[in-house]
């Protein structure tokens, strides 16, 4: 397996970039109106953009682009397409396996609202065709 530590950077850090762009836009703006819907379970502003937290917050975050892409990378001989649409087709199946099966069971076993979780859903299937088309175009062959 080659590692072209180059593209894994490079693309980490777009994507990083990129998705920390689209959820500030989105939740914090846009559809920020989601967080109102009872129960309102989250921090308030101030606690929640702490230096702390959001240094773990951009870190984590960094942390999964860059695993995202290094699995990727791995993956590729085994992913369907070529280019931009191997990555796009990368991206619904991780959607598939990590946010779709892990947040539709969420409201059977904590407080929030079912429209929370479509947003989060549909966020989520957004950011990941964005994220594959992103590694599918820098990894093209």
């Amino acid at each position: 397996m080659k590692f072209n530590w180059k593209k894994i950077i490079g693309a980490s850090l777009l994507i990083w970039i990129i998705q920390s762009i689209v959820i500030f836009l989105t939740c914090g703006w846009l559809f920020n109106w989601v967080y109102q819907i009872e129960p309102i379970i989250w921090l308030d502003m101030a606690a929640m953009f702490t230096l702390t937290n959001t240094i773990a917050m951009y870190s984590a975050s960094l942390l999964g682009a860059f695993l995202f892409v290094m699995v990727f990378n791995i993956l590729y001989k085994g992913i369907p397409k070529k280019g931009l649409e191997k990555g796009i087709v990368y991206g619904l199946l991780v959607w598939l396996v990590a946010p779709l099966t892990g947040m539709i069971t969420m409201p059977f076993y904590m407080t929030v609202a079912w429209t929370v979780i479509i947003y989060w859903l549909i966020q989520a299937l957004v950011l990941y065709i964005i994220k594959g088309a992103i590694v599918g175009y820098i990894f093209k062959k």
